[in-house]
């Protein structure tokens, strides 16, 4: 009878722990994300022609901004910091505003595609030569 009880126990006690080990991982609560920001990744592209379709990249580069500013962009922080502060309206950080510029027609074309906190985005801008480009003043496109 003392065999019997203690075979009991023992296999109580197993039957517990393996059972006890699976039901607390399936219980367990979902992985936490990997991340508390939403991303923010660009790749950005410029070429020379009329539209993007039409030219093949002559530079490109990758921009990241959260959770901290990287990617191969020579002034990442600089431009994470503009694109915060217009709150990712590529078109306001384009704006050439009163430059002088030749009138020569040399376009340039900047291209965005990626993710900006969280959201799917893409942006095209044709300018009509470098100097309009450059005369933005942004550093998103200065690469």
């Amino acid at each position: 009878m003392r065999n019997t009880a203690r075979w009991a126990a023992t296999l109580g006690l197993t039957a517990a722990s393996v059972c006890g080990t699976l039901t607390g991982s399936a219980l367990a609560a979902p992985a936490a994300p990997a991340s508390l920001y939403a991303p923010s990744a660009l790749v950005l592209t410029l070429g020379h022609g009329e539209s993007a379709a039409a030219v093949s990249p002559a530079r490109a580069v990758t921009l990241t901004c959260a959770p901290g500013p990287s990617g191969s962009h020579p002034a990442a922080a600089l431009a994470c910091a503009e694109l915060r502060s217009v709150r990712g309206d590529f078109e306001v950080l384009a704006d050439p505003g009163d430059a002088l510029c030749t009138r020569e027609y040399d376009p340039v074309v900047v291209t965005v595609d990626g993710v900006w906190q969280g959201k799917r985005v893409s942006y095209e801008r044709t300018f009509s030569n470098d100097c309009v480009k450059n005369s933005s003043g942004s550093a998103l496109f200065a690469f």
